[in-house]
């Protein structure tokens, strides 16, 4: 008899209608929940039978993790405003056209409409080996299969590898960290105001997560200062297929320019590493120099001086240096 794996498991469904029924629901069933948002990754993960959750949270009815909104000082941004919103909101558009730009190149038109911010940077990895059920360290297993010498690892890091060496998949978590985002998490009457640099992490800190939210803790919104407010900005990925792909690589950058010298910026990659990855000695190195071919050729060379690749994604060396290249010529997206 065929064994069939495209049935979700059961489990129980809450859906709140407000941000402290979704906390206190989250407090009372602790490990055994999982937040869904969109449910684009999530329902993978329960088909495959691979994440098999005693409890669901659905937050579609939470309207107050919904929108944007203007502040005092930029925009925040409800944690279940879908992808379309982002990418068409007037405000994002003008000011913070970076996000605006990820956010319109994610997948397809169907899934932009479906999927959130909060589930687009909340997101597993993609390695198939750890997708696929196989008891890898990051599913608690004592050996990581994309790092073998036999492995498939085309898709893996260059970057950051400790022990794992699977990437962060989120289009829109570059963008964040170049608008120097801050990330509103809530855990019962605690909430935290947490640097979008900050928000993901490496297998080094704990290799069973991608971001610091824990059991109990619940992304509620992005808030963008309006620091970089009408900079200059550049977003590039490069995929195997232009609609539906995950990024092999990409680009985010920020930059202010005085008198045609750089005066700040902000560069960020991702793909390449187990976390969207700050590039900050480009960043030293371009700071203060003329916006020319001269200084982005260089910042393109500091951008893989420490890349260690593995056998099958050696490619990504010269796709990184050219995306940081053309990045800091200063031509816009």
């Amino acid at each position: 008899m065929a064994v069939i794996r495209d049935m979700i498991p059961a489990f129980e469904l809450f859906q709140p209608t407000s941000v402290d029924d979704a906390l206190s629901l989250l407090a009372q069933h602790g490990d055994d929940t999982w937040v869904l948002a969109g449910g684009l990754d999530s329902f993978d993960w329960f088909k495959d039978r691979i994440k098999r959750p005693k409890v669901v949270v659905e937050l579609s009815g939470v309207e107050e993790l919904k929108g944007i909104r203007s502040t005092e000082d930029g925009v925040e941004i409800g944690a279940m405003t879908t992808l379309t919103e982002v990418a068409t909101n007037s405000e994002i558009l003008a000011n913070y056209g970076l996000l605006a730009k990820a956010a319109s190149q994610v997948a397809t038109p169907q899934i932009r409409n479906q999927g959130t911010l909060g589930g687009n940077v909340s997101q597993d990895t993609r390695c198939w080996y750890y997708r696929g059920g196989w008891p890898c360290y990051r599913a608690g297993g004592n050996i990581c299969y994309a790092s073998a010498p036999q492995a498939m690892n085309r898709e893996h890091c260059i970057f950051g590898a400790d022990r794992c060496v699977a990437v962060n998949p989120s289009d829109t978590a570059p963008t964040l960290i170049a608008l120097d985002a801050k990330m509103i998490v809530k855990r019962a009457n605690r909430e935290r105001v947490i640097d979008a640099e900050d928000f993901f992490i490496g297998p080094g800190t704990d290799i069973t997560r991608m971001t610091v939210l824990r059991p109990g803790d619940l992304l509620t919104s992005i808030r963008i200062p309006a620091t970089w407010a009408g900079a200059s900005f550049y977003w590039e990925k490069v995929e195997d297929r232009k609609s539906w792909d995950f990024a092999l690589v990409s680009v985010a950058r920020a930059m202010r320019v005085s008198n045609g010298s750089i005066t700040e910026a902000r560069v960020v990659v991702n793909g390449v590493a187990p976390y969207p990855m700050r590039l900050d000695a480009v960043e030293a190195a371009v700071r203060g120099r003329p916006l020319s071919e001269e200084t982005a050729q260089m910042g393109g060379e500091v951008a893989i001086r420490r890349a260690k690749a593995l056998r099958h994604n050696d490619y990504k060396l010269p796709l990184i240096r050219n995306l940081v290249r053309r990045a800091l010529r200063g031509r816009p997206a």
